[in-house]
C-alpha cells in the first residue's frame, strides 16, 4: 500500500506553490542590490574588483546557486506527470532568445567583458539537459547529482587543476566549465560547476513528490505578496532591472560625481578580481602585491597602468613569473 501511494503521488500534477515565486522574488531582489553594487562600480563609485571580491563574490555565488535550484524544482514541478512540451518550448525560446540578445548587446557595450555564457545561457542549456533527467530512472538522477557535486567539492577545496584543462578555453568550450583560464566576461556561469545547484533542485523536488512535503508546502500560501508577484515574471523582471539601476546610477554620477580613484587600490582590486578566476585569494593578494612592488621598483607602473607598457611586455611577463614562483 505504501508504495502505491509512493507511486500515486509522483504521478499527479504537484499544487502550485506559492512559496516558491516568493522565494524566486527574493532571489530576484537579491539579485538586484548586487546588480546595483556592480553599476556602482563601474560609474567609479567603488574601487574596480569590489562586485567580484570578498562577501559580495560570496553573496553573488549564492543568489546564482538560488537561481539554478529554483529552475530544477520548477522544471519538475512544470513538467509532471508528463513533459507539457508546448508550454516548454515557448519558455525554452523566451530564454534562449534574452540570452541571444544581452550576448549581442554586451559584445557591442563591452567589447573586451561580453556576456558569452551568462546566468540565462546556463538556464537554457540546463533545462534541455534537465528533460533527459526526467526521463531518467531517479536513482541516475541522484547518481549524477551526487557526482557532479563531489567534482564540485575537487575543483572547488582539494585540486583545482584536476578537472581543468587549456583545451576549454576558447569561448565555444568555455562554457562547459573545465576552461584553465576562461576569458573574461561580465556574467559568466559555466555548466559546471554549476549544474550541481541545478540538479539538487531536481532531485529534491523529485524525492519530495513521494511524499506529502509538496501538499504541505502549497498549504502556506505566500503567493500573493509582492515578491511572489515578481518571481512570477522573473524573465521580465531580469530584463528590466538592469537597464533601471543602470540610468539610477548614471544619474548620481552626473549630479554627485565620484572622487577618482587611487591608482594603487585600484590596481590590487583589478588583479585580484583577475586572479582569483583560477587561484585562491590568499595566494592571489600575495602575488599582486608582489606585482604591485615590482611594478613601482622598476618605475614601471606608471605606464602600465595607462596601458603605454602592455601586459604581454617581457618585462611584466618577467616580473609576473618571478612573483608567481614566490607565492606558489
Amino acid at each position: 500500500m505504501t508504495a502505491l501511494a509512493t507511486e500515486t503521488n509522483a504521478s499527479v500534477k504537484p499544487p502550485r506553490i506559492g512559496l516558491l515565486d516568493t522565494a524566486r522574488g527574493v532571489a530576484l531582489l537579491a539579485m538586484a542590490t548586487y546588480h546595483f553594487t556592480w553599476d556602482m562600480e563601474f560609474m567609479g563609485y567603488l574601487a574596480p574588483g569590489t562586485a567580484e571580491t570578498g562577501w559580495l563574490k560570496l553573496y553573488a555565488r549564492a543568489i546564482a546557486s538560488t537561481f539554478l535550484f529554483i529552475v530544477g524544482v520548477s522544471l519538475v514541478l512544470a513538467n509532471t506527470p508528463e513533459i507539457r512540451w508546448r508550454s516548454f518550448w515557448k519558455r525554452f525560446a523566451m530564454i534562449a532568445a534574452a540570452a541571444l540578445a544581452i550576448s549581442v548587446v554586451t559584445r557591442f557595450v563591452f567589447p573586451g567583458e561580453w556576456i558569452f555564457f551568462g546566468i540565462l545561457h546556463c538556464i537554457a542549456v540546463l533545462s534541455l539537459l534537465g528533460l533527459v533527467f526526467l526521463r531518467l530512472p531517479l536513482p541516475v538522477t541522484v547518481a549524477a547529482t551526487a557526482a557532479l557535486t563531489v567534482a564540485w567539492v575537487v575543483d572547488t577545496w582539494i585540486d583545482p587543476a584536476l578537472l581543468r584543462s587549456p583545451i576549454f578555453n576558447p569561448r565555444y568550450l568555455a562554457w562547459i566549465g573545465l576552461a584553465e583560464m576562461p576569458q573574461r566576461s561580465n556574467d559568466y556561469v559555466p555548466i559546471f560547476p554549476w549544474a550541481v545547484p541545478f540538479l539538487l533542485g531536481m532531485t529534491a523536488t523529485l524525492i519530495a513528490m513521494r511524499t506529502r512535503i509538496l501538499e504541505r508546502l502549497a498549504k502556506l500560501g505566500t503567493g500573493s505578496s509582492l515578491p511572489a508577484k515578481a518571481g512570477r515574471h522573473s524573465l521580465a523582471f531580469y530584463l528590466i532591472h538592469q537597464p533601471v539601476l543602470i540610468a539610477i546610477a548614471y544619474g548620481l554620477f552626473v549630479i554627485v560625481p565620484p572622487e577618482k580613484p587611487n591608482p594603487v587600490e585600484t590596481y590590487l582590486k583589478q588583479c585580484n578580481a583577475s586572479c582569483i578566476m583560477q587561484e585562491g585569494e590568499a595566494l592571489c593578494r600575495s602575488f599582486c602585491q608582489c606585482t604591485l612592488d615590482k611594478l613601482q621598483t622598476q618605475n614601471l607602473f606608471a605606464e602600465f597602468r595607462s596601458g603605454t607598457v602592455k601586459p604581454d611586455d617581457g618585462r611584466i611577463l618577467a616580473l609576473a613569473s618571478e612573483c608567481s614562483a614566490n607565492t606558489q
